[in-house]
Formats: structure tokens, C-alpha cells, sequence
């Protein structure tokens, strides 16, 4: 096939169809190039400009988080955000969606999001050492719901199983707004010592770039693109844009890199995996960092496939690939030792100090672009907000009261809504034990880790409660912060920061973009209360199908440090005669509630406001009551209130409980954030009083009685333990059937 031409690409606007706007390309020719860029560079400008690259839509926005704090060492822009954890140790993490690529083909666009996760944490220079995920859905009641899911969760098992990294925990959810556009956000931590760091960084002048790993093929090229469009009746597959993975091969790729950069690490300058975009994205924002200029002869690029293009070549997004930017002085000795390795490793170019990005082929210059104009003058926009119309409806302000007929009933139906019935027939497909370093595995608030060698922990979790974002921005945004920092503090841990992807709708309609915005000033001024900064993340936008958004689904990943191993908490009870307390004051909050999603099928309301100095006074006491010994079960409460954390605690070690609250019937399914669920020693029980004043209720205790015996101020119920915990466990195995 002949490419077009330059007057062609301008003439018949064919950089439309890759996501390049009319603007956009006037600027190109205009003020950066001064000429028609040619086929090469006209790809590499819309994938480097894209949204899923450049942030153009998103950037003004997301400023509003803070990123700054005592322990933070790398922040956004790098492949990964960095903090220490004391003792030269710091803790890498980060989160990706796969979207778009899961949606047409789940098994290997969830595969590559963890292959892809995985490398930016390990171009840090850490050794990654546990998986997490959130993944939402429709409803399971079709088919092709049920196809998805299946492979989108084996995609993720079948590659951390077999690169042996433990997949310890996540989120799962259900909503019909995920039918056909699922959200798969990965999310990876990794453990480093803090004089191990490196930097994506491409710095001095004749230093060379290696390409390192598998050979570029024809998979993923415009991945980028394809993951800033929306899906359509007519849109909806391009295989061609989704990348196939080899977790093999990135077990090969990871441990060399690792070793080469804690024994080697004078030999290189900066790594950065080829992630979104591939090899130009990877160069392009090496350089930029570095305000370098780059060289890059294509001809020594590994191809698995003849006649490959440079635009094919650049864009491709092949996976388990690396660039190195190195001293020539070790040129020999990178080389050998990735040979040694197993692994295709050649120098592909030097850097310069002209900061123009020039790419040869068969020794003819076929591109010649200045690194900041693809990298740092994408275009920002600023979109006007238009608050939604169902916000403005007085109908759809008022408190939804729930009628409850049976206490019994509403309780065991609740346990087998999808939202709420185990997800162990998802999880038992990862191994969560791999290594033998996981201490709390899925199924509880958080997961936690033992960092070896030492008495330490760290805890992580992905939260995201999307109908609440729905009903109510700015208080679900607060809200997912607050669930997030509560799982950890319910591990015994102290919460360190947060990563995060923010999945929305198309962010150029303005009621899209105003419930982008308005969750993210929520979720901002959460993290600016309890001091969590946003070391790193993803927006993944255009999340639409035939024009319907998705939810606006903020995943929140945060990670937490236990200072000492015997704080390590989980939500089970534990000992027969353990008293159990509800900490927090329980308010009418059942918009946006799993019991009004039962009940109406739907969810609307505004959310009642949340006073964060009370949250966080609250918290701070929790963590001081487990790291006193004073508390033997901790659970936050979020979906399904009271009465759904009593039976998870429960269900744990198979423990009954006999319960009285000042409650009512419904306010034991009311879902106000922020408060805890405990079990304690009667020994420790004037010492947890004391602790926690007049914000504590007394409510029973835990028994030896295989049953839930729950009794509020109007009402009461006994639910047969084994029943129970049968219905909720079997309940998403029997809709999966």
C-alpha cells in the first residue's frame, strides 16, 4: 500500500479519522512544523496528542489534586509514583485502565492492562509484589455480560498466575450502564530501595537508547486512539488496536531489569517501559523530560513481521518492550547481559541536544518533529460544566425512605445482590499466596503485605462506589476517598497515598464533564483533609456506547503502611464473647444505596453532607485503638450498612453474634460513610469506651450459636448462620451458571 501524502493527509483531512481535530492540525502545520506533516509524523502526532496520552481534556482538572507530601519521592509524570516507607525503603505504585481493549477482546485487553501495569513498575527500578483490580460490568443476566467477565478475570489470573506476582485483592461491581463498555482498571505495587530509583529520562548528549525485549509487531497500533473513542453499534471492534500479551517473556523482561538496575545501575541513565503509544511515546517522553533531542534508525528496530512501515513501527503497541537510554561505555555489557538473559536487546539510537525527534529508515529521514511540540504543546482544553438535568429536579432531591416489611427477608436478599454476595468465584481464579509474603488475601477490607526482613506491612485496596458518584458527584467523590482510607485503617494501617483512573463518559458534553469535575473537587478535598497525596494515575474517558456514558467511575488505589506485623487487622470476628460495637453516628443515607437499588430497581438522590473533620478524628482513633491492642475485628461499613457488615464479620470464622441497636429497622441498612464495625476483649472493653466517648454504640456479642441474631428499636430477625453465609456465597456461581 502507498501512504499518502502530506498534501493528501491535509486535502482529504484523513487525520480525522485518527482523532486529530481541524484545530489541532491547523497548530501542527502553523506553529510547530511549518509545513504538512508527513504519514509517519501525522501518527505519531495524533497518538502523542491523544487523551489517553496528552490529558488535553483532563490536565486543568486534575491539578486539583494534591501530589506533594514528607514521603513522597516521584509524583505524576512519572511511569510510577514513589514513597517511603522509612528504613531506604519506599513503596511504587500505580493504576491503568484497559477499557476499551477489554470490551472487544476481554481476555487479552485485561491480560496486556497487567502486563502493562507491571512494567511501569518495574522501570522504576522496584520488584513488584502484589496485583490488584476493579472491574465493573452489566448486570448478569445476558450472555455476552457473562463472556466478558469470564475472560476479562481469567485474562488478569492467566498473566499475574504465570509472572508469579499475587493478585490480592480488587473490587467487583454490577451496574446495566457496563453492558457493553466494561471498566478494567489494574493496579500494581512494588517495593524498592530508595537508592535503587530510576527515572524515565533520556540525558547526554551521544548517550544510546536500547530497545530491549520481545520483537515490535502489528498489534496495538493506535491503541491510543482507539482507547480515546467511543463505542457505537458501529464501532465497537478493532482488534486490530488491542495488543496480545506474553507473560513469559515479561517474566524474562522483569527480572533482568531488576538485576540490571540493583547491580548494574551505573550503566544506565533512565528506563521507561513502551506502554500507550509504544516506541514513540516512550523516546518522545524520555526526552522531554531531559530537554534532549533523540535519533532513532528503525532499521535495528527487532521486527516479527516483514515490510513493517516506520508509522507501523512507532505506533505499534506490542507488548514486554523496554527503552533504555545508556552510557556507550557499557554498551557491550547491557547487550551481553540481556543476551544472557534470553532477550533481544540493540541500540536503535543516541540522544542529541538539537531537542528535534528525527527517525531514519533505509538511511532516509522520515521524520523531523521537535520533541516539545509532540510531547509538551498538546493542546489543553478547558470544557464548560452544565450540572445534569436530573440533578435539578426537586423529585430527585428527597431522602428515599424504604419500606421494610421483614427485617429477615430485606437481609437475605441483600446478601445475594451482586454487589454484595461473594466474589470468591471470581478471585479464586488469581493467586493471591505467590511469593508467601500475603497476609491478608482477598475477601477482606484490604489486602496486606509483609515487606521481608523487617516487622512491616503494607496494606492496599481499590475502591470506587460508582452509584454514588452517579447520584452525587462531589459527595460520591468524597465518599470513594473516604471507603478507600477506611479499608486501610480497618488493616491496622496507616494510609500513605493514592493512585487512581478516573473512568468517564465523553468530557466534550458538558454534563459529562461537570460530573468529572465535581467528583474530582470532592475526591481533592478529601485528600487534602487527610493529607493523602495522588502520586499517580490514569483518566480514561469516552467510556460511551451509542451515546450512553458509563457511571462517572473514579477507582481509587491506595496503599498503607503497618509499622509493626502484629497490627495486621481483618474484618472476621474472632473469640466467642468479643463485644462488638458500632463506632460513627448512622444517619438517614439511602440514596444511592444498595437497598434502593433492591428495592426501586434504580438509584437518584442528593447524599447528605459529610463533616471531614469528624471523619478523620474517627479514623485517627481507629488506628490508634488497633496499634494499642484494644480491638481484636475491624470493618468499615459501606454497601448494605449495619446489618451486611455484621455478616461479613461473621462469615469470616464462622462465628454467630446475638445484636441489639437503638437503631431502626432501615438504618441498619443506611450506608453513612466513615464508620467502623469492631469486636473487643471484655478486658479491653473500658479502655475502647474511653477511647471512643459518646461515638460508640454498644451491640451485643459475638457467639458460639450458628446463628445472626439482629434486634433493632422496632423490629428484629435470626438468620441461620450456615444458610446465610451458603446464599451469599452461591449467589453470583448460580446468575454465572
Amino acid at each position: 500500500m502507498t501512504e499518502p501524502t502530506a498534501t493528501m493527509i491535509n486535502e482529504q483531512k484523513l487525520y480525522k479519522a485518527w482523532g486529530l481535530s481541524e484545530s489541532e492540525f491547523k497548530v501542527i502545520t502553523e506553529n510547530i512544523l511549518h509545513r504538512f506533516p508527513n504519514y509517519t509524523e501525522a501518527g505519531l502526532f495524533s497518538v502523542m496528542w491523544s487523551e489517553h496520552c496528552s490529558y488535553k481534556n483532563s490536565k486543568n482538572v486534575l491539578r486539583k489534586f494534591p501530589n506533594k507530601g514528607k514521603r513522597v519521592l516521584a509524583g505524576p509524570g512519572e511511569d510510577a509514583g514513589i514513597i517511603d516507607i522509612d528504613d531506604n525503603q519506599a513503596v511504587v505504585f500505580k493504576a491503568e485502565s484497559h477499557n476499551h481493549p477489554s470490551a472487544v477482546e476481554p481476555y487479552q485487553g485485561a491480560a496486556t492492562g497487567v502486563g502493562g501495569i507491571i512494567r511501569d513498575i518495574f522501570s522504576m527500578g522496584a520488584t513488584p509484589i502484589a496485583m490488584l483490580n476493579s472491574l465493573k460490568f452489566g448486570n448478569l443476566v445476558d450472555e455476552h455480560t457473562k463472556y466478558l467477565a469470564n475472560e476479562i478475570v481469567a485474562g488478569i489470573g492467566g498473566y499475574g498466575n504465570c509472572i508469579g506476582i499475587p493478585t490480592v485483592g480488587g473490587e467487583i461491581s454490577f451496574q446495566d450502564r457496563y453492558k457493553n463498555n466494561p471498566v478494567v482498571n489494574a493496579m500494581c505495587v512494588g517495593l524498592i530501595n530508595n537508592s535503587d530509583i530510576k527515572y524515565g529520562k533520556a540525558s547526554g548528549e551521544n548517550n544510546l537508547i536500547i530497545y530491549v525485549g520481545a520483537k515490535t509487531g502489528r498489534d496495538g497500533i493506535h491503541g491510543a486512539t482507539f482507547a480515546s473513542d467511543e463505542f457505537t453499534d458501529d464501532n465497537k471492534t478493532q482488534r486490530s488496536a488491542v495488543q496480545v500479551g506474553d507473560p513469559f517473556m515479561e517474566k524474562l523482561l522483569m527480572d533482568a531489569c531488576i538485576e540490571l538496575v540493583q547491580e548494574h545501575s551505573d550503566w544506565i541513565m533512565g528506563i521507561q517501559d513502551m506502554g500507550a503509544a509504544g516506541l514513540v511515546s516512550s523516546t518522545a517522553e524520555m526526552a522531554s523530560k531531559a530537554e534532549s533531542g533523540l535519533v532513532l534508525e528503525l532499521d535495528q528496530v527487532p521486527q516479527r513481521e516483514t515490510g513493517m512501515t516506520p508509522y507501523e513501527i512507532m505506533l505499534s503497541e506490542s507488548q514486554e518492550r523496554m527503552v533504555l537510554c545508556a552510557k556507550p561505555e557499557y554498551e557491550e555489557n547491557i547487550l551481553n547481559f540481556f543476551k544472557d538473559a534470553g532477550l533481544d536487546a540493540v541500540v536503535i539510537g543516541k540522544v542529541t541536544t538539537d531537542n528535534q525527534y528525527k527517525i531514519y529508515q533505509h538511511g532516509e529521514l522520515v521524520t523531523d518533529i521537535p520533541v516539545a511540540g509532540l510531547v509538551d504543546d498538546a493542546p489543553e482544553y478547558v470544557h464548560k460544566g452544565t450540572m445534569p438535568e436530573r440533578l435539578n429536579d426537586q423529585n430527585y432531591k428527597e431522602q428515599y425512605q424504604p419500606k421494610i416489611d421483614s427485617l429477615t427477608n430485606t437481609w437475605m436478599d441483600l446478601l445475594q445482590q451482586p454487589n454484595i454476595a461473594s466474589k470468591e468465584f471470581f478471585y479464586s481464579t488469581y493467586d493471591s499466596q505467590i511469593k508467601a509474603n500475603t497476609m491478608v488475601k482477598p475477601g477482606s477490607d484490604a489486602a496486606a503485605i509483609r515487606v521481608r526482613g523487617t516487622q512491616k506491612a503494607l496494606t492496599m485496596t481499590n475502591d470506587g462506589n460508582s452509584k454514588l458518584v452517579y447520584v452525587d458527584p462531589y459527595i460520591g467523590g468524597q465518599i470513594a476517598i473516604i471507603e478507600a482510607s477506611a479499608n486501610l485503617i480497618a488493616t491496622g494501617s496507616e494510609p500513605l497515598g493514592i493512585t487512581d483512573c478516573l473512568n468517564y463518559g465523553n468530557p466534550e458534553k458538558p454534563e459529562i464533564f461537570w460530573e468529572f469535575n465535581r467528583s474530582v473537587e470532592g475526591m481533592a478535598s478529601v485528600c487534602n483533609e487527610l493529607a493523602l497525596p495522588v502520586i499517580s494515575g490514569n483518566v480514561s474517558l469516552y467510556n460511551e456506547f451509542n451515546e450512553e456514558a458509563i457511571y462517572p467511575s473514579p477507582m481509587i488505589g491506595m496503599v498503607g503502611l503497618v509499622k509493626n506485623l502484629e497490627n495486621v487487622m481483618t474484618q472476621g470476628f474472632k473469640n466467642i464473647g468479643d463485644e462488638i460495637y458500632l463506632v460513627g453516628k448512622t444517619g438517614n443515607d439511602y440514596n444511592g444505596s444498595e437497598l434502593q437499588l433492591m428495592q426501586t430497581g434504580d438509584v437518584k438522590g442528593e447524599l447528605n453532607p459529610i463533616d471531614l473533620e469528624q471523619v478523620k478524628q474517627l479514623q485517627a482513633d481507629m488506628l490508634e485503638a488497633i496499634e494499642s491492642g484494644l480491638i481484636n475485628s475491624c470493618h468499615d461499613l459501606s454497601e448494605g450498612g449495619l446489618a451486611i457488615a455484621l455478616a461479613e464479620s461473621s462469615f469470616e470464622n464462622q462465628l454467630g453474634f446475638d445484636v441489639e441497636t437503638k437503631l431502626s429497622t432501615s438504618e441498619v441498612f443506611s450506608e453513612t460513610p466513615g464508620r467502623f464495625l469492631v469486636s473487643v476483649s471484655q478486658e479491653n472493653k473500658d479502655n475502647f469506651e474511653k477511647l471512643f466517648a459518646s461515638n460508640e454504640e454498644y451491640l451485643g456479642s459475638v457467639t458460639q450459636e450458628n446463628k445472626l441474631q439482629l434486634k433493632t428499636n422496632d423490629s428484629s430477625a435470626e438468620l441461620d448462620l450456615s444458610e446465610a453465609f451458603k446464599n451469599w456465597k452461591e449467589a453470583i456461581p448460580c446468575l454465572m451458571k
